[in-house]
Formats: structure tokens, C-alpha cells, sequence
């Protein structure tokens, strides 16, 4: 444990993952804020806080129940062998921690697609009934923020397979969320690039997690292997990306060149109050 701790791989990994767990769920965070604000002045802060800190246990225990079936779910259950006249060939040995990751890498890349268009096109409405009380909100906020968690999840899972950068990730963000949720908010309206950049990071990390399932697999098609992509190729690929984005606000804002950034369909310009 010590030695992980004075590793410099260690922190850069915790610093990625906890940037992208920022950038995903950024978009909660708001939605929280807005049903928050459906209880009296006295309760809004508590229930945000609650609401987090509730989810951010649930989502802990989440990591490890997956970070446990990647472990130690190796034994082979189902082979396949499949011959196609002579178009193709299919060949594997699947076990729990392939399909985990193969199938894991197909949801987020749906749900990357799913979102972009949530961005582009609008987004289905979520009710929450007017007059509602303290635990009404706060158990939505916790099941929302468990439903939207997947994600985030899988996401960690694919860059990184130490559960200390794992929960730690999901602990410091939660607590940057917490005391930086109004400046989380506010830079993502006026920077919106940085929201879709995370978005093409579930499709990265999505695409990552499906090669990974069929390289644990030994999946071959035409006697093609599936590759494995190292992590650190996948961290540099994510900080590479986000350095160009925030240099490139920083010279927009040096020449004075700021444009007015494009408006992004979010959850909570659709949310509704449920009149009884």
C-alpha cells in the first residue's frame, strides 16, 4: 500500500479519473440542485449533501462488487467456435470478467451516443411532485444519482484497475462537488466543449473496455486477435485531449476572442413540477 502511494502512476491516475467523474457527473450535479430547490431554504444544503454523500457510498460498493468479479471471476464458461463458410471465423473462451467488459464497453458507448443526442435534440422529463418532503428528494437524488452512476463506473473500471484510485475518485469528487458545485455549474454552461469532451470519453472508454473483453476472451475473428490497449496509453489520450481544451479557452480569453458558447439541451432545462 505505501509503495502504491509513492508511486507518481498512482496520482496521475487518481487525478484523471477523478477529473473525468467531475465532468460526467456535472450534469447531476445540477439536476440535484434544481430538485433540491424544490424544499425550503433550510433543507436545500442539507439534502445536497446528504444526497451525495448517500450515493457516494452506494457507488463505492458498486466499484467493488465489479473490481471483485474482474478479480476473480476468470474460470471459462462458455467457449464458441463458429465458421461461417468462408466469411468468417469466430473463436473465444468467455468467463464473468470478459463479459463484464465487453459488455460493460458496449453500454457506455450507447450511452455516449444516447447523451449527444440528449445535447443536441432535448431530452426526456423527469417529474418531482410539488410540496414534496425531505425524504421524498432526497431519495430521488440518491436513486438518480445510483441510475447515472453506471457510467461513471464503467468508465473508472476502464482506466484503471486499482480500487484505491477507484474509490478515491469517487470520494474527491464528490467532496470538489460539494464545495465547488456553484463554479462546477456556472463553467460548465459557459464552457460546454468541456461537457462533450466527456461524453466522447465514454465512447473512448467504451470502445477500450470492448477490445479489453475480447482480448480477456481470446477472441478471434478471422484469426485476428483483439488487441489490449494499455492504461496509460488511455490517460494520456484523456489528459492530451482536455490540456488542448482548456488551452484553448485560455487563448480565446487572452485575445479577447470569446464566443458565445453553443447551448447544450440539458436534463434540467426539461425537468417539470408535478402539480398534485
Amino acid at each position: 500500500m505505501l509503495e502504491l502511494l509513492l508511486t507518481p502512476h498512482f496520482y496521475l491516475s487518481l487525478f484523471t479519473v477523478t477529473l473525468i467523474q467531475i465532468a460526467l457527473g456535472a450534469d447531476n450535479l445540477i439536476i440535484i440542485t434544481i430538485l433540491a430547490g424544490k424544499l425550503p431554504q433550510g433543507q436545500r444544503a442539507k439534502a445536497i449533501t446528504a444526497g451525495l454523500l448517500l450515493a457516494m457510498v452506494f457507488r463505492i460498493i458498486l466499484l467493488f462488487m465489479v473490481s471483485w468479479i474482474l478479480k476473480y471471476a476468470t474460470s471459462v464458461f462458455f467457449e464458441i467456435n463458429w465458421h461461417f463458410e468462408n466469411i468468417l471465423t469466430v473463436h473465444g473462451a468467455f468467463n464473468g470478467k470478459s463479459v463484464v467488459l465487453f459488455l460493460g464497453g458496449l453500454i457506455l458507448i450507447w450511452k455516449g451516443v444516447k447523451e449527444l443526442r440528449y445535447k443536441a435534440k432535448g431530452a426526456d422529463h423527469s417529474e418531482v411532485p410539488s410540496g414534496a418532503s425531505f425524504w421524498q428528494v432526497l431519495t430521488i437524488i440518491v436513486g438518480m444519482n445510483i441510475l447515472f452512476s453506471v457510467d461513471s463506473i464503467l468508465t473508472v473500471v476502464g482506466m484503471t484497475d486499482i480500487f484505491l484510485v477507484m474509490a478515491g475518485s469517487v470520494i474527491l469528487s464528490v467532496i470538489v462537488m460539494l464545495r465547488f458545485a456553484a463554479t462546477i455549474s456556472d463553467y460548465m454552461t459557459k464552457n460546454p466543449d468541456f461537457e462533450i469532451l466527456g461524453l466522447f470519453v465514454l465512447l473512448l472508454i467504451g470502445f477500450v473496455l470492448f477490445l479489453e473483453g475480447g482480448h480477456v476472451a481470446h477472441l478471434t475473428l478471422n484469426d485476428s486477435a483483439f488487441p489490449y490497449i494499455p492504461q496509460w496509453i488511455v490517460i494520456f489520450i484523456l489528459m492530451l485531449m482536455f490540456s488542448v481544451d482548456l488551452y484553448q479557452n485560455f487563448l480565446e480569453k487572452r485575445r479577447g476572442r470569446e464566443t458565445k458558447p453553443v447551448q447544450l439541451n440539458r436534463r434540467e432545462t426539461v425537468l417539470r413540477v408535478k402539480q398534485d
